[in-house]
Formats: structure tokens, sequence, C-alpha cells
């Protein structure tokens, strides 16, 4: 009877040592999900959970505010993550805020990251959806490298290739790297470009010295450059001197025409220029109307000697002194 008594009172303990064991753990775990406090639950989107699991925390601007309550795939790209937060930091968060799934550590357990906006928006409400965005993946970001090594890897190679090409003297840089009378040559190119340049520069100087020293008030050259009346003036000069040309050239179009006409013609002065016997008789009637005016003179002085008219020529010459006189 005593060892039943002993027993029972052994298996009493053992039941409130395990029950008060279980209401602390209970207390514990609760308080770690927020079972007992008032909370409000919120959804976010995400293409891609990364292995999120239900009880996961969720955080807000780094602080623990909450855990995952439920996970549901919505379609193949789409899937629902329900949390559930502490009521007291419903008041911070905003409508704008950003839901970001990370890791806790290196090698943690997956959280949600919920990142708030500086810019100005309503406060969220109990059952609201707010927009996530998806970091990039280990393994993506390992996918990444591993491409990346392989085209530095080809990248590499390609160099090789090409400084082996050069330092055997191959292409363009290989024979300015290694042929000294073509770096001989570029340098005399070199030199007389630079010559080439100053001298530019002298002869852009003088320029600028000629043009500074014009005089814009009485200078012909500051006329022809400013004057636009003169710049006129000269333009109708010069078409005036055009117009002039193209009628000396008719003038002399017509002229050659005479000069052949006369040349081959049968007019009187074809026959002057070409008939010699024409010439010779003309100089022949010449001769004669000289010696006939001689011969005229002659007799003209015999009449002013001769009785019958002698008075009247002396008459003549008293009237001609006369009007000299007056």
């Amino acid at each position: 009877m005593e060892k039943s008594n002993t027993q029972k009172i052994k298996l009493g303990l053992f039941v409130i040592t395990a029950t008060l064991l279980l209401i602390t753990l209970l207390y514990f775990v609760g308080d770690r999900q927020n079972l007992f406090g008032k909370n409000f639950k919120i959804s976010a989107i995400f293409n891609n959970v990364n292995g999120l699991q239900l009880g996961n925390n969720v955080r807000y601007a780094g602080i623990n505010v909450g855990t995952v309550k439920n996970i549901v795939m919505i379609n193949d790209t789409t899937i629902c993550v329900d949390m559930v937060l502490e009521n007291n930091i419903l008041k911070h968060i905003k409508k704008n805020a950003l839901a970001n799934i990370g890791s806790d550590g290196l090698v943690g357990s997956m959280v949600i990251n919920i990142i708030p906006n500086t810019a100005t928006a309503l406060h969220l409400k109990p059952g609201d959806t707010i927009k996530s965005y998806t970091n990039i993946s280990t393994a993506s970001m390992l996918n990444t490298l591993n491409t990346t090594n392989k085209n530095a890897a080809i990248l590499t190679s390609d160099l090789l290739k090409i400084t082996n090409s050069i330092n055997e003297g191959k292409g363009t840089v290989g024979l300015l790297l290694n042929d000294t009378e073509m770096a001989l040559n570029l340098k005399k190119t070199s030199e007389n470009l630079r010559v080439a340049s100053e001298q530019t520069s002298t002869t852009i100087s003088q320029i600028n010295t000629i043009i500074s020293a014009i005089n814009y008030n009485e200078s012909v050259a500051a006329v022809l450059l400013s004057d636009t009346i003169a710049a006129k003036q000269l333009k109708t000069t010069i078409l005036n001197l055009e117009k002039s040309s193209t009628e000396i050239n008719e003038v002399v179009s017509n002229l050659n025409t005479v000069m052949f006409k006369i040349n081959n013609g049968n007019g009187t002065l074809s026959l002057l220029l070409n008939d010699t016997l024409l010439v010779k008789n003309i100089d022949t009637t010449m001769l004669n109307i000289k010696e006939s005016s001689v011969l005229l003179n002659d007799n003209l002085e015999a009449l002013k000697h001769s009785f019958l008219l002698k008075g009247y020529f002396k008459k003549q010459e008293k009237k001609l002194q006369k009007e000299e006189k007056k």
C-alpha cells in the first residue's frame, strides 16, 4: 500500500513538472510567434521564395516584427506569402514599402525584409498587399561568375595570341614596335608635322596682323571688305566689263568677217589692197594732178602780172590788208 502511494506521489510530481515545462515552452514559443499579443496580417507576392518556410522571421528596418504565416502558390510564376506582424508596427509601415527575401547571415534561415520608402504615401492597413522585389540568388551569382571566368579565360588566350604576334613583328602594331626604320620614319613625319604646324601658326599670326593693320576708315581694302555700296559698284563694274568683253568679241568677229571679205572680195578696198595695177594707175594720176597743180600755180602767177588783171589783184591785196588791220 505504501509502495503504491509513493508511486502515485512520484507520478503526480512528474505530471506537475511536465505540465509546468509545457506551459513555459508554450509561453516562450507564443511570445516568439506573437501568439499572445495583438497582430495583423499583410501579404506580398513573389516569383521565387528561395527556400522561405513557415515561421521564418519578418523584419522591418532590421527589427523582428513578425513571422511568416502562410505560403500559397497561385500559379507557376506567382507565390503569395502571408505575414503576421505586431500591431504596434502598423503605424510605421506605408503602402509603398517593399518586401524582399534574404538570408539571416551567410548560412542562416531565410527572412523577409520589409524596406521602408522615403516617398510620401498612406499608412498600411491590415490585409493589404505590398510590392516586392527579388534579389539575385546565390546560384545565379555562381553561374554569372562561372560565365565570367570562362570569358576571362578566352580573353586571356586571345590577348596571349595578340601579344605573341606583336612580339614576332606581325601586323601594324608589331611593325611599329619592332621595325626601327619605320619608327624613324614616324619620328621624322611627326617632326615635319610639328614644323608645318608652327609655320601655319606663324602664317595665321601674320594674317591677323595684316587684318588688324587695315584702316577701316580710309583704306581701299576696308572699303572692299565692309562697304556694301562699294561692293555693289564693284560687282556692277565687273558685270559691265563682262558685257564689254562680249561686245568686243562681237566687234572682232565682225572685223574678221570684213577682212575676210576684203581679202577675198571684189570691192574697192579689195582692189586697193590687192590690185597692183590699179595702185600704179592711182600713183600716176596723183603725179599728174601734182604736176597740173604746179602749172596752175604758175599760170595764176602769170595772170597776176598781166596788165589786164593786175589792177584786180592789187585791189584784192588792199582789201585783205584792211581786214587784217581791223
